[in-house]
């Protein structure tokens, strides 16, 4: 763990310096006193980028305007991943003219082979610090314009054909949603729209793939009327998310995380949702069975915990002779790390957890978003087999109050 600060620092300060060292290149042809006032205004806002967000989570968000709040975390994310950027590319530049120099001084041959410069034009570097530049201004204006976004949910149809779907479920429409963490939510009827998108779609299942909350169960008190909406005429299933065990809060004791924990599984009850707990149910149309399996959150991953017992939630299902059968798993690399080879049978898996990390690019046919370096599975539908899993990416949004590239999700499933 400390080898990856050191390492993130290292990055972060080599960021910071080539950034200042553009920034200044940059205003040199700026007249004084602009230039220092303008120098300053930078300094200044590197300052707060790294001071505020430390001091206002110390003294706590909840007292600070929800625009501002917003604002101030979608900047400094902004403004670091731009700087990041910054580094990529001066740091490409240095070690360009660093060959180059190498080159003219061990092989002075070489030197005819370059080209000779016709007096127009910008020259490579500055081209590349402009580049740098202008990329790390739209990274702030992108993150800040993200902010927009984070409910503008869209909802997704897949349409999944089952060899083994018994004939008295084919048809059958499901609707997933996944990551609400209702504490990071500031606008009641941006929420209630979401809400009402789903009910448009009248499914007759329904399944919410965990992280009810950030970590307190006290976040969703304000939202149980509003999700007790969510209703159908099979049920609504749910499973536990790893932020949903206060793993990630301080507490005072352990008997007080545990009865946070409590309180968060009577919220699923209070809003008429099932919470699979480590088991399994089996639904019934006349003779025809599935099974809708949920475990609690089983990551592959190392920093995030394993509570899900599969064996437990499995037991006893095979003796009932029931050809299709669907898993709630909230964490994706459980799919790979488990459920395929141990578990062949289920024939969809549907997850969360990733959120796509709200930042991405989507186009028909090709998807990217910093989220697939960490998952393989990370957004949407994927295939092993006989076996599907479902990716959702979330309804609604954590650290970042934005969704950039990738939208928050209702995700209606049609069984063939």
């Amino acid at each position: 763990m400390s080898l990856r600060f050191t390492i993130i620092a290292i990055i972060l300060l080599a960021a910071e310096v080539y950034s200042f060292i553009l920034v200044r290149s940059v205003l040199r042809t700026v007249p004084s006193p602009g230039r220092g006032w303008l120098l300053a205004l930078y300094l200044l806002l590197t300052v707060m980028a790294w001071v505020c967000i430390p001091l206002f989570r110390k003294l706590g968000w909840g007292h600070f305007p929800n625009a501002f709040r917003n604002i101030t975390i979608a900047f400094t994310i902004g403004l670091t991943i731009g700087k990041l950027l910054m580094l990529a590319i001066m740091a490409f530049d240095d070690v360009r003219r660093l060959f180059l120099l190498l080159a003219t001084r061990y092989f002075p041959a070489s030197q005819a082979a370059l080209p000779i410069p016709d007096g127009e034009g910008i020259t490579r570097s500055v081209f590349l610090k402009r580049l740098a530049l202008l990329l790390g201004g739209l990274s702030i204006t992108g993150f800040v314009y993200g902010i927009t976004n984070r409910y503008q949910y869209r909802v997704r149809r897949v349409k999944l054909h089952f060899n083994n779907l018994p004939s008295s479920f084919r048809g059958m429409k499901m609707v997933q949603i996944s990551d609400i963490h209702s504490g990071s939510f500031d606008n009641k009827e941006a929420v209630q729209k979401g809400i009402d998108l789903i009910l448009q779609e009248q499914p007759d299942i329904l399944f919410f793939t965990g992280d009810l909350v950030n970590d307190r169960a006290v976040e969703m008190k304000p939202y149980i009327s509003m999700f007790g909406q969510l209703t159908a005429p099979l049920g609504v299933y749910a499973t536990l998310g790893n932020h949903d065990y206060g793993d990630y809060a301080s507490w005072n004791s352990p008997e007080e995380k545990q009865q946070n924990l409590e309180a968060l599984k009577s919220m699923h009850g209070a809003m008429g949702w099932r919470l699979m707990m480590n088991e399994h149910i089996v639904l019934e149309k006349g003779t025809d069975k599935i099974a809708i399996i949920g475990i609690e959150n089983w990551s592959d991953k190392a920093h995030f915990p394993k509570y899900g017992d599969m064996a437990k939630a499995y037991n006893g299902l095979p003796e009932k002779n029931v050809p299709f059968q669907i898993l709630l798993s909230h964490d994706p690399s459980h799919f790979d790390a488990q459920v395929i080879s141990q578990y062949p049978d289920i024939d969809l898996t549907l997850s969360g957890h990733t959120h796509g990390m709200q930042f991405g690019v989507e186009i028909p046919g090709w998807k990217w978003s910093p989220s697939q370096f960490v998952y393989k599975k990370w957004a949407g539908l994927y295939q092993y087999g006989k076996q599907h899993l479902y990716v959702n990416r979330g309804f609604g949004f954590l650290g970042y109050p934005g969704r950039l590239g990738i939208l928050p999700e209702i995700t209606v499933f049609e069984l063939t």
